[in-house]
């Protein structure tokens, strides 16, 4: 238990007592909570979440194992566009697609496959089949953690009070977690049949495309644009900035661009869309302007993917505001928002569009309401994109560590001398880091080659709990794996 004085906060004031360990402290030590182990309220709830993304179940269920009485307000199904309309349905048909590639080139590996063929349908049935399965388990959770779940579009009537449906509720505290949608600029042409979003595409129909149009070179693009190239579509990329994922490592940019190109996936960058029209033979043409030229591309649809806005519209009745900066809700370093007892996670309000940062700073603004410490540290968010080879990425490039002031060093090796990348016949890949030469300290990480989705987590350990180069090059990893190659890019930062 330890004798550190230990202030609890968030409710009535402050009362001193001894560092909590664990729920089980919290809730006897707290005079604001019942013998059951749930703090009192006058209110229908303590807390309400409006939302049930990764953000705000992941928040609400966190709240009630703190002791707090939790609803959830979902007009759609639980999950939110992460499960139903964007991570998991899109990496579902990426497997799809790679199980297919695999099996064209079977014969590599003595393994002889008959008629190879793939059934759109079906994958997107498993895709299906997958995400309603994943549905059920967080219903699941809610009802054993006792979070009750209320249908119908939630909007905020004022501090305390929520409106879900036709049934107006109060709450001690209100979070915001009701993520984004689909960006849709301004483009003539737009609003056409077969010029859709992530989530029309996802949600839609299982339609096959021989051609397809993706404007947008972000993650979302490169994405689709696998999916689609592996099973034998003739695939377009328009991208306004000077490269692919424009916010990463250069190398990793410029590796992914070249590997989508071997595949057959023509790139565009510097590219400035135009127009979208339809041509008499019912294609559609992305007309666009490249250096000072004009070009065009024809697909069969075209795939808005160019990012997502904070979704808010309709959040707050009339007469109810809150502060926003280009949409987003602005909060405060405790992620409150100008409404007193009102807080806003994920995308909504986010400057960092990811699934595990929405359900990072949900437990962390749990934490913060039941009046304990944050337990997770939000400064260190990895990043994923499951093209082939994967690609992970976690702190800063080497342009922000100098911008920063730090002896920039970096080390790097190449995968194809790793044992299990030949095996699985891997694509060219490789694995960077960027460390300060004064104090040895990591301060970055970019990998792109086979699991580096599963790797990247390593480089994100190091970097929360500022070890070293050295520190990390003690490590013993075991052969033959992918991960092997982290100690030698270890070793070699220390022979630098």
């Amino acid at each position: 238990m330890g004798s550190k004085p230990f202030f609890q906060k968030g409710f009535g004031g402050e009362t001193e007592g001894a560092q909590p360990s664990g729920n089980a402290c919290i809730r006897v030590c707290n005079p604001h909570y019942n013998q059951k182990g749930t703090k009192k309220t006058m209110s229908d709830f303590n807390v309400i979440v409006i939302g049930a993304g990764p953000g705000g179940y992941v928040c609400a269920l966190k709240a009630a194992a703190l002791g707090l009485k939790t609803a959830v307000v979902e007009e759609r199904d639980v999950g939110g566009t992460c499960l139903n309309r964007g991570c998991i349905p899109t990496k579902a048909l990426l497997h799809a697609s790679e199980v297919y590639a695999e099996a064209k080139g079977a014969e590599a590996y003595g393994v002889t496959v008959g008629s190879c063929a793939f059934d759109f349908t079906k994958m997107h049935e498993k895709k299906s089949e997958t995400v309603a399965k994943l549905r059920g388990g967080i219903e699941s959770l809610f009802k054993s953690a006792g979070v009750t779940l209320l249908r119908g579009k939630g909007v905020v009537e004022g501090s305390g009070k929520v409106r879900a449906g036709e049934t107006l509720y109060t709450a001690d505290s209100i979070v915001i977690a009701t993520g984004s949608t689909p960006a849709r600029p301004p483009i003539p042409g737009l609003s056409q049949e077969g010029v859709i979003t992530s989530d029309e595409l996802l949600e839609g129909e299982a339609t096959f495309d021989e051609s397809l149009v993706i404007i947008g070179g972000g993650v979302i693009g490169v994405e689709f644009a696998s999916v689609y190239a592996r099973l034998g579509c003739r695939v377009t990329v328009i991208e306004a900035l000077p490269r692919l994922l424009a916010r990463m490592d250069k190398d990793l940019s410029q590796n992914l661009q070249m590997l989508l190109k071997k595949k057959g996936v023509k790139v565009l960058t510097d590219a400035m869309v135009k127009e979208i029209v339809r041509d008499g033979d019912g294609a559609l043409t992305v007309r666009y302007e490249t250096k000072g030229k004009e070009g065009a591309a024809q697909g069969s649809r075209v795939l808005v993917a160019i990012g997502r806005r904070p979704n808010a519209a309709g959040l707050f009745a009339p007469g109810v505001e809150v502060e926003t900066n280009r949409g987003a809700i602005v909060v405060n370093d405790r992620f409150e928002t100008s409404l007193p007892g009102v807080y806003a996670i994920g995308d909504v309000s986010s400057k960092i569009q990811l699934a595990h940062v929405a359900s990072a700073q949900g437990t962390v603004v749990a934490e913060e309401i039941a009046g304990v410490a944050a337990s997770v540290d939000l400064s260190t968010v990895p990043s994923c994109i499951y093209v082939s080879p994967e690609i992970g990425s976690v702190g800063l490039i080497e342009e922000e560590a100098a911008e920063q002031g730090y002896d920039v060093k970096t080390a790097k090796v190449m995968m194809y001398a790793n044992g299990k990348t030949l095996i699985v016949g891997g694509e060219r890949g490789f694995m960077k880091l960027v460390f300060d030469g004064a104090t040895r300290r990591i301060l970055g990480a970019h990998l792109m080659c086979e699991r580096a989705t599963d790797m990247i987590s390593e480089f994100s350990a190091a970097i929360v709990n500022g070890l070293t180069v050295e520190q990390m090059a003690s490590v013993i990893r075991p052969h033959p794996t992918f991960n092997e190659a982290v100690s030698e890019l270890f070793e070699a930062a220390a022979r630098l």
